[in-house]
């Protein structure tokens, strides 16, 4: 269902929001202060517009209500961030969602109305920091700060096992939600069906039993 999306701040991370949005066919009216910024979203964007939406009289005549989220990606100003958010929710967008630099502003959006607070950089720094510390971790994603979903190449020692013979869930509280082997993927898979080397696994857990499991069968 095509949804129309205001997306505020056109660096890297707004730009990027842009573009995949569009590509996933939805509606998104592109705004910078910046003209550069603008221009190379012109041709990508439904609508890329120069303007400052800290003005509550901009956000009026760009008829912000009329969007169903509007996403503040407003980089380093984050005065510029924190008052473009307060001025979103107070003419009424249903949802936004807005980029936080650290968690001090985080909490600061959280409190002036941000539906949703995301952190980039800091995210992008956790997920990298846990695939360079495991030797079987490819991919994951963080559903909340204690529980992730992550991919993992399944290890020698699983190799012709069954679920059933494996314990997963009895021994670490984690369910493997799905067995990928090669371009096919078996999702709910039954008890019975085996794990070869080369399988990647998508496993949801804790961190911690996510993270006992590598552990322990990297020594095996």
């Amino acid at each position: 269902m095509k949804k129309q999306f205001l997306v505020i701040g056109l660096g890297r991370f707004g730009s990027s929001i842009t573009k995949t949005l569009i590509q996933n066919g939805h509606e998104v009216l592109a705004v910078d202060k910046n003209e550069q910024n603008v221009q190379d979203m012109a041709s990508i964007a439904t609508h890329a517009l120069q303007a400052d939406c800290t003005d509550e009289g901009v956000l009026r005549e760009l008829g912000v209500s009329n969007f169903t989220h509007g996403i503040v990606a407003i980089g380093d100003d984050l005065q510029a961030s924190i008052l473009t958010t307060v001025l979103l929710k107070e003419l009424n967008v249903p949802k936004v969602t807005a980029k936080a630099r650290n968690e001090m502003h985080g909490k600061v959006l959280s409190k002036v109305g941000a539906d949703h607070v995301v952190y980039p950089e800091r995210d992008m720094g956790i997920r990298l920091g846990n695939q360079l510390s495991s030797d079987t971790l490819i991919d994951y994603i963080e559903l909340s700060p204690d529980y992730n979903l992550a991919e993992i190449l399944a290890p020698p020692a699983m190799n012709g096992k069954s679920l059933k013979e494996l314990h997963i869930r009895a021994k670490y509280g984690c369910t493997i939600m799905a067995i990928k082997k090669g371009h096919h993927i078996n999702v709910s898979p039954k008890a019975d069906d085996a794990i070869h080397t080369g399988d990647i696994l998508l496993i949801i857990g804790s961190n911690e039993d996510i993270r006992q499991l590598e552990n322990d069968y990297e020594r095996v």
